[in-house]
Parts: structure tokens; C-alpha cells; sequence
């Protein structure tokens, strides 16, 4: 696979600083898009995924996939469907199991990897006309798309091209620790907040499989994957979930070009997140580490309203296809 040409990315002054990229786009950025025609798609299970299509008769659809607590409509999906879509893409933004306004009927949830609601989607995707498939998602969705195409391998279908992913932990592990760091402190209860919610809302479906007493006593992932995310999952704990679930692991399986896009300035990010080893990588995957743009962020402000992120997917995408 050729490599291609790496579009620097130069922020002004004020924002070269992780934690300013990582908050911005949340605070701040609003993306306009025509309302989607939304599907609920069954699972094998007996559960639900939440779909939004924006369709314009392309040949080609790209399917994206949001972070840990996100959902179809953040920000940072909607500007790369509306750059894909300007670029003649149908896009196919998906809900994770509990997100996007909507609780599941399991007592599970979402995970890191839960590559089989992924293969729904796509499978549900590739029942369309289309003749080629992209896929790109954003941190978590990102581990997520990339175990799922190295899960894959050989045997994906040839229609599936491949796939852009941003901030992605690569490491769930590190990542972990990371974000248990003091300094890290606002992200991480940010997130419990948004699950201490979500739990207390299956508490009440499924009180005696899901107990929520001393929630507020969980400091950080390590407490909360391995009282939730791993019994719930069927994973022993929260080492054997990270350890199984980590793309960084797989990614030499991959075998579709794949970009991992990771800023060196990334709060969320353990430093094994930055794989350089071509025989980590393996032959189909391409990392580029820019200097600046914390997590999901690579804020651009330019008059068509595209960020650097966008502008990389769309130069990765015209050079596979």
C-alpha cells in the first residue's frame, strides 16, 4: 500500500494545547445537516441499534462510528458526514447499544469491543446497492472499527475498502491509567456522570442484575469495567476485557488500508497508542501522529467549516478508492 502525503496540521498559537482541542469542538462547534432518515435495526439478540442514513443516491457509503458516551449527532460526526457527503457519499451514522436518546432492552450495553453490532450494521449497509464501503470512527469507535476489520481479515467483504479512524485507544489498558490521573480528573468524571445515569436507568429494568449502590465511590475505569463492562460482557475483568479488546493488538490482521490518526498532544492516550513497529502496524495500516489536536479535535477554522480531520479522511479516502 502507498503511504499518503501527510497534510500538516498548524493550529494557531492558542490552540496548541490538547486540553483546548479536546473541549473546543464540544463547547463550540455546530454542523448543520438535513435531517437523516432513521432506522431501528434488530439485533441476533433481540436488542436494537439506532440508525441515521443521509442518502443522495451515491454508489459509495460510509459508515461512522462515535466515542465512549457519544452518539450519532455529535459535532465530530456530523462534520465528516457533511465533508463525505460533499464529497458524493451516502453516510450511515450509527448509535451504540444505550446511546443516542435511546436505551437498549438488554441488560448490556456498549463496549470497545463489540465488533458484532458493527458486523450488523455493515451487513445491514452492504444489503444496500453500494458498490464500495468506508468506515471511520472517532476514539472508541475507532478501537471498535479497527478490531472489527482485523477481526475480519482476508474474509472481509471486497466492497469494504477501508477505513479512517481518529484518537483512537489503541491500548485500552493505558488508556485506563491514563485517565485515572489526577490531572485527568475532569474527563473522567464527566464520563462517570453521563454512565451513572445510564446504570441507574437499567438498575430500575434489571435490578437483579445490575446494582448501582456506591456508584459515587468509582474513581475511574479500572472500578467501573470491572463491576459493569466486564460481568456484563462476559469478560473475567477489566484486564481481560482491555487485553481482548484492544485493536493494537490485531492490527497486523488488518487487511484493508487503514489510517489511525493520533495528535501526540492527546489527553487520553497512553504512549503504546502510537505504534511506529511495521510489524504491529502490519502492511495495511498507516499511523500518523500530528504535533497538535488533542482528542477529537484537529479544530480548523476555515470558510467551507471543515476541520484538518475532515480534509485527512477526505485526501485518505480519494487515494484507496
Amino acid at each position: 500500500m502507498h503511504k499518503s502525503k501527510l497534510e500538516p496540521y498548524r493550529p494557531p498559537v492558542w490552540l496548541r494545547n490538547g486540553h483546548v482541542q479536546s473541549v473546543w469542538p464540544t463547547l463550540f462547534r455546530k454542523v448543520s445537516l438535513p435531517e437523516p432518515v432513521t432506522e431501528v435495526l434488530a439485533t441476533a439478540d433481540e436488542d436494537e441499534l439506532h440508525l441515521d442514513w443521509y442518502r443522495q443516491g451515491s454508489s459509495r457509503l460510509a459508515v461512522l462510528s462515535h466515542g465512549l458516551e457519544g452518539h450519532s449527532r455529535r459535532p465530530y460526526v456530523l462534520g465528516l458526514a457533511r465533508a463525505l457527503m460533499g464529497d458524493g457519499w451516502d453516510v450511515l451514522a450509527w448509535n451504540f447499544r444505550s446511546c443516542g436518546g435511546q436505551m437498549n432492552h438488554r441488560p448490556r450495553f456498549y463496549h470497545s469491543g463489540a465488533t458484532e453490532d458493527l458486523h450488523a450494521v455493515v451487513s445491514r449497509a452492504l444489503s444496500e446497492h453500494y458498490r464500495s464501503l468506508f468506515l471511520s470512527g472517532f476514539s472508541m469507535g475507532g478501537n471498535l472499527t479497527l478490531l472489527y476489520l482485523a477481526e475480519q481479515g482476508a474474509q472481509i467483504d471486497c466492497r469494504v475498502s477501508g477505513a479512517v479512524t481518529y484518537s483512537v485507544p489503541l491500548d485500552l489498558a493505558g488508556s485506563a491509567d491514563v485517565l485515572a490521573l489526577p490531572s485527568r480528573r475532569i474527563y473522567m468524571q464527566r464520563f462517570l456522570n453521563d454512565l451513572h445515569a445510564k446504570m441507574l436507568e437499567k438498575s430500575r429494568a434489571f435490578p437483579e442484575v445490575i446494582d448501582v449502590s456506591g456508584f459515587e465511590q468509582i474513581r475511574d475505569f479500572h472500578e467501573f469495567d470491572n463491576r459493569y463492562t466486564a460481568p456484563l460482557h462476559g469478560f473475567r475483568n477489566a484486564a481481560d476485557y482491555w487485553a481482548r479488546c484492544s485493536a493494537l493488538f490485531r492490527l497486523s490482521e488488518i487487511r484493508v488500508p487503514a489510517l489511525v490518526v493520533n495528535a501526540a498532544d492527546d489527553p487520553f492516550l497512553s504512549p503504546r497508542c502510537f505504534p511506529c513497529d511495521p510489524q504491529i502496524l502490519g502492511p495495511c495500516v498507516q499511523m500518523e501522529v500530528p504535533r497538535w489536536g488533542g482528542h477529537v479535535g484537529f479544530v480548523q477554522h476555515a470558510r467551507d467549516g471543515y476541520y484538518w480531520s475532515e480534509r485527512r479522511a477526505l485526501g485518505f479516502v480519494r487515494q484507496v478508492l
